[in-house]
């Protein structure tokens, strides 16, 4: 047990060393043409079923991205083959990147008291 709680120490350092680039989020996402579903400043959905992502934090942005490469695995992943297709080359700093810009957008997230 002491093992392992040393160990995810260790882990939530190196996680928390490895500091996100806004910029390079930037474009990754323009790359991805993620405004071509979730519209203007990523704000404005194309259609109600595609989430408003600007504002949103970044931790939930990465956890939801990355959820999305473990299609294979449905208890765990989230499932929907477009998402799966633009996360499926980016790596864990990628999404990092992308979570840390797209939680720098000016957004609508409202959170309830």
């Amino acid at each position: 047990m002491k093992r392992l709680l040393i160990a995810a120490t260790l882990a939530s350092f190196a996680f928390a060393a490895q500091a996100a680039d806004v910029n390079k989020g930037q474009e990754l996402v323009a790359k991805g043409n993620c405004a071509a579903c979730h519209g203007e400043g990523l704000n404005k959905p194309v259609a109600p079923e595609y989430p408003k992502l600007a504002g949103q934090h970044a931790d939930y942005l990465f956890h939801a991205l990355k959820a999305y490469k473990t299609v294979n695995h449905p208890n765990v992943g989230r499932n929907n083959a477009i998402m799966a297709g633009q996360v499926a080359a980016l790596s864990n700093k990628d999404l990092q990147d992308i979570a840390a810009y797209i939680s720098s957008l000016p957004g609508t997230l409202v959170m309830k008291k």
